[in-house]
């Protein structure tokens, strides 16, 4: 059974896998290593993942997720239509997806997924994780860091000895480590991060100064405009990529509506994105103890670091043009396969040692003597400790005659206890003595798998009590969840391609001029017919020149030529006569 691994997306997921010496992507039913996180609820009860799940963002958007990593570890309900869901249990879908792809992939069951989460996720982020995991009937012990795998990836493609920068930018949020690499070692040696600050931030941006620009007040939209602005967002923000300007086009309630971007616009505009990116960065440096000399190279990894603007950015700030790949996008998913590779002891990578840090604080509460209602956090184990650690600390009691010891397990940066996230108790029995006579020794044991082990010691009599903070959940909690979800019905994969294709024309309806409205209509029946009379000659030949048609309309100016498919016209067949009766017309024209 193959052991894969999962870059576990805000915007897209991968998967990938250790074989045969390298490290190989997981292609999905459409071809592409990239999976939309997007989950949506059909009408029918269906779940339905990806591709077809992103066209529903704007033509259902009541029952369409996405973005909903955001809110991992969080007890958020998010409705998809008449149903809720926690973010893991809609994480679950994709991974089951990806699950379903690599078995169809390599030929043979999934045994165990290995999981990249943004080096600043907490805790209860990361049992969340896991739980997705579980519930999608895969079994996830390690769970490494986005930008630790970005790393791995960088240095076994590269194998220069060298302190660089991982800048991890994707569409919901920023990583940054720095590394150190020599030899067949790969140490993490600071981390950064805010899991709220992406690619998506630009389309919110944009959609803003859109609105103000044309006057239009956001509280009047409808949910379906708020999406195609949105989209149309996305779209001119890539466009700039490799263009000087772009055109950011919607068409709302039968008027079109345009604005024009350049990449000086989008900076102005976007400040305050910049200004959080310094931030997370400058904080990266300080924990290290590093400045701007001591980086040898910046490694941009995640879809939103293709952008020149950040890139420019990040030019500036380190003096120095950091290396971009086209398939930046690609580079935590070939990291956690080479985990793999490492985890499955594969011989070309099997002396790999990748060490990870710890990144937030471990530590407990302590009496605040001047305001007893607002204990201190004491730390244990500091952030940026390398894992897996063990470290040991003496408390003694607070007051005279004290009996018993509250013990919070906590994580996190803050002064004050009440401020942390509190992972556990421990109540401990002490001999009754005089103040600051008795004491336990506390100890955190910390792995790379996210088990935190507590062994409380108390020191005069030797009494030990141990408790194991580890990233799983209640056995018939989890027996209950797996078998409610594994009753929702998830589309074949053999038909995905017809789905995708109506849920592109269901969008495109949305976004044309009312003039195209028509014949797109027209195709949408059209095809919904060829689907129930499963004649699948037809539908394979009619679905191609959908697809052509769709290019075209994607590609409509409404301030240019009147819209035509040129020279693909679909053929006639008998059975047309059937559904378009005398008269009918299939054939697309000005």
């Amino acid at each position: 059974m193959a052991v894969i691994g999962i870059d576990l997306g805000t915007t897209n997921s991968l998967g990938a896998v250790y074989r045969e010496d390298r490290v190989e992507l997981i292609p999905n039913s459409f071809g592409s290593f990239l999976t939309p996180s997007v989950v949506s609820l059909m009408e029918d009860g269906t779940i339905v993942t990806g591709e077809i799940a992103k066209e529903r963002l704007i033509t259902h958007p009541e029952s369409t997720a996405a973005s909903f990593k955001k809110e991992m570890g969080k007890n958020t309900k998010i409705s998809l239509g008449n149903r809720e869901f926690l973010p893991e249990e809609l994480s679950s879908f994709i991974i089951r997806s990806i699950l379903e792809d690599a078995e169809k992939y390599l030929g043979e069951p999934v045994e165990e997924a290995v999981i990249s989460v943004p080096a600043y996720f907490h805790d209860k982020q990361r049992v969340a994780t896991k739980r997705a995991g579980a519930l999608a009937g895969i079994k996830v012990q390690r769970i490494i860091n986005e930008p630790s795998a970005a790393a791995l990836a960088s240095y076994f493609d590269t194998e220069e000895e060298q302190l660089f920068l991982v800048f991890d930018f994707g569409g919901g949020t920023l990583d940054v480590s720095i590394v150190e690499c020599f030899d067949t070692m790969v140490e993490i040696l600071s981390v950064s991060g805010d899991n709220h600050l992406g690619g998506d931030d630009f389309h919110q941006i944009m959609l803003e100064n859109f609105l103000k620009e044309h006057g239009i007040d956001r509280e009047d939209l409808t949910s379906t405009e708020e999406a195609v602005i949105l989209k149309q967002a996305e779209i001119c923000k890539k466009a700039l990529t490799d263009q000087e300007t772009a055109t950011m086009t919607a068409v709302i309630r039968g008027n079109t509506y345009q604005s024009i971007y350049d990449n000086h616009r989008l900076m102005e505009e976007s400040a305050s994105v910049f200004m959080r990116i310094k931030k997370v960065l400058t904080h990266a440096l300080k924990d290290g103890n590093f400045n701007v000399q001591d980086i040898n190279t910046v490694v941009m990894v995640g879809g939103s670091s293709k952008m020149p603007l950040i890139q420019s950015y990040i030019q500036h700030l380190f003096r120095k043009a950091p290396i971009v790949t086209m398939n930046c996008d690609e580079i935590v998913a070939r990291g956690v396969g080479f985990v793999c590779g490492v985890k499955e002891r594969k011989n070309q990578v099997k002396d790999y040692v990748l060490t990870d840090i710890c990144p937030f604080t471990l530590g407990t509460s302590i009496c605040n003597h001047a305001d007893p209602e607002q204990p201190y956090m004491s730390p244990i184990v500091e952030r940026n400790s390398t894992l897996p650690c063990s470290k040991v600390k003496r408390f003694y009691t607070s007051y005279d005659h004290q009996t018993q010891l509250d013990i919070e397990i906590l994580q996190g940066e803050r002064n004050y206890a009440k401020d942390n996230l509190l992972l556990g108790k421990v109540d401990v029995r002490v001999p009754k003595k005089r103040k600051g006579e008795e004491a336990v020794d506390i100890r955190f044991t910390y792995d790379l798998n996210g088990i935190l082990i507590v062994d409380i010691t108390v020191v005069s009599s030797g009494q030990k009590i141990t408790k194991v903070i580890s990233e799983t959940m209640d056995e018939e909690e989890m027996r209950q969840k797996i078998e409610e979800l594994s009753k929702l019905k998830i589309h074949p994969k053999d038909i995905s391609e017809n789905k995708y294709v109506l849920e592109k024309l269901q969008a495109l309806y949305e976004e044309v001029p009312i003039s195209i409205r028509e014949q797109i209509q027209e195709a949408i029946r059209y095809f919904d017919y060829l689907l129930t009379q499963q004649n699948m000659h037809q539908i394979r030949k009619y679905r191609q020149y959908l697809e052509h048609m769709i290019e075209q309309l994607e590609n409509y100016d409404p301030f240019g030529e009147l819209f035509t498919v040129d020279e693909y016209e679909y053929e006639e067949e008998e059975e047309d006569e059937d559904f378009l009766g005398e008269g009918g017309r299939k054939k697309w024209t000005n």
